[in-house]
């Protein structure tokens, strides 16, 4: 009696192809996202050691607003990790980015009212309403403010990706860490932040568009020029 030897099914021949798709994806990920992280980490820098550098200003990531107005804890950390740049003197302007692509939703205007409360003049505060996203906060800081060397301020876990966006769109930056507090639902934020950096590496490669661009108001001059 002859052995007869069962070939695999097409079923399992599809699994076995979609496992290991599967398998490469995740490979994938997991490399593009430890290559940011290891890319940017030498420059988080603490803000002592801005002394003698020349920046533009400090660029300020937005982040979630309160229906009242109010600032999210991320957001008044970033504020106030910016706002003590500038009064020390380590950056001569802020550049304030974040969505304001509803008239019901408004996170720069809480921004710059957050900072003028605080003593920092108008006219060194530069606003940005099209600051959708954290590739398109770089990208206009670059075309649209003509940065060329900036500070940039958010949570660690966002500052990797945000300066691998200004290396990439040839921006010269380092990044101080807003972490002033421990933030609930940071696990899920930094599930999240994997997949955001995967879609930026894409970003930055087929150098997307921003939503909106428009003309030029240079972080060197009056802030009072981009209040919209």
């Amino acid at each position: 009696m002859k052995n007869t030897i069962k070939k695999p099914s097409k079923t399992r021949k599809i699994l076995t192809v979609l496992l290991l798709l599967a398998v490469l994806g995740c490979l994938t990920v997991s490399g593009l996202d430890l290559f940011v992280v290891k890319s940017t980490e030498k420059r988080i820098l603490p803000a002592k050691e801005l002394s003698g550098h020349a920046f533009d200003c400090a660029l300020v990531l937005g982040a979630g607003v309160k229906e009242n107005g109010r600032l999210s804890d991320m957001l008044a950390d970033r504020m106030d990790t910016a706002i003590a740049l500038y009064k020390d003197g380590r950056v001569p302007k802020l550049l304030l980015s974040g969505d304001h692509g509803r008239e019901d939703y408004d996170e720069v205007n809480a921004m710059r009212a957050y900072a003028l409360e605080r003593g920092v003049p108008s006219s060194d505060m530069f606003t940005d309403h099209a600051g959708f996203s954290t590739y398109e906060s770089v990208y206009r800081a670059r075309d649209v403010f003509a940065v060329e060397k900036a500070v940039i301020v958010t949570q660690e876990y966002h500052l990797h990706r945000a300066l691998y966006i200004a290396e990439s769109l040839g921006v010269e930056a380092v990044g101080v860490s807003a972490d002033l507090h421990t933030y609930r639902g940071q696990p899920i934020r930094d599930g999240r932040e994997v997949l955001a950096r995967v879609k930026d590496v894409f970003s930055c490669l087929f150098a997307v568009k921003p939503t909106y661009l428009g003309g030029i108001i240079p972080v060197s001059g009056n802030g009072e020029a981009s209040l919209g």
